[in-house]
């Protein structure tokens, strides 16, 4: 399913959108209301983010949204309740489940997680704390489960770790565009052209940035540096945390997105 996604796009001459939130953020209901929201916005393909407590990689704003969604009950497994929702009413929408590998790994069997993933309708996961040289252990149930990996780069990985992490990787690669965590930025990174371009050197797989990304211009930077998709996440969550505190509505996160997505 994604990589039809990504053919379509690519046929229609323009990068995906890509939108992340944190699964059951505020809670379980509200979380699919504001996907359903997303998809009338028109993004192509749903990042879903496991909420962990500890959760190193992301800034403020992921990690209250991922206390949010613990306080309202959501575990691992209900995240993939959630998915299962999603993709019932939205039966091509492509997910991806956006995860440490601690809370899934650790709480629950991972390969028995991975398979039901699979049949709740989730296409692909990306682990943010997984290096390939940790991957063997968990890389054969993903796998065997049908799902898609997807792998990072950084703007400090080297072009020798890059071939390794592009060649390991089966559904997109995601170009980290910013050193440090999750979050909003005043302004677009520099250098992502040709970083996008060595990647694209070392594989077929679409590529997608995110990291920083949180107004139309930068989403309108972001497409224009060659890749195949553009992630926004923070500045989203941003709009979900206005909304869980009664300081927003549905419709804003909609029309906000829409805005972002006018930008391709």
């Amino acid at each position: 399913m994604i990589g039809k996604t990504f053919n379509r796009i690519r046929s229609e001459k323009r990068a995906a959108f890509v939108a992340y939130i944190t699964a059951g953020d505020p809670d379980a209901k509200r979380c699919i209301q504001i996907a359903d929201a997303l998809v009338e916005a028109g993004i192509d393909i749903l990042e879903l983010g496991v909420p962990f407590s500890d959760p190193l990689a992301d800034g403020e704003a992921n990690q209250l949204a991922a206390g949010r969604a613990i306080a309202a009950g959501v575990t691992p497994v209900g995240v993939l309740d959630i998915a299962k929702a999603i993709r019932k009413k939205h039966p091509t929408l492509p997910i991806v489940l956006f995860t440490y590998i601690n809370p899934v790994a650790h709480s629950v069997c991972f390969g028995g997680y991975c398979r039901e993933a699979a049949l709740c309708g989730v296409n692909a996961i990306l682990p943010l704390d997984l290096p390939p040289e940790e991957a063997d252990g968990y890389r054969g149930h993903i796998d065997n489960a049908g799902l898609g990996f997807v792998n990072l780069v950084a703007p400090t990985t080297s072009e020798r770790r890059m071939k390794q992490l592009v060649a390991s990787a089966t559904a997109f690669v995601y170009y980290v565009a910013q050193e440090g965590v999750t979050g909003e930025r005043k302004t677009f990174a520099s250098g992502v052209s040709e970083r996008i371009a060595m990647i694209k050197k070392h594989t077929s797989l679409p590529v997608v940035v995110g990291f920083g990304i949180s107004s139309p211009e930068h989403v309108k930077e972001a497409a224009a540096t060659g890749v195949d998709g553009v992630v926004v996440g923070s500045a989203i969550v941003r709009k979900v945390e206005a909304f869980a505190k009664g300081q927003g509505s549905i419709d804003d996160i909609r029309g906000f997105v829409k805005k972002l997505r006018k930008a391709l």
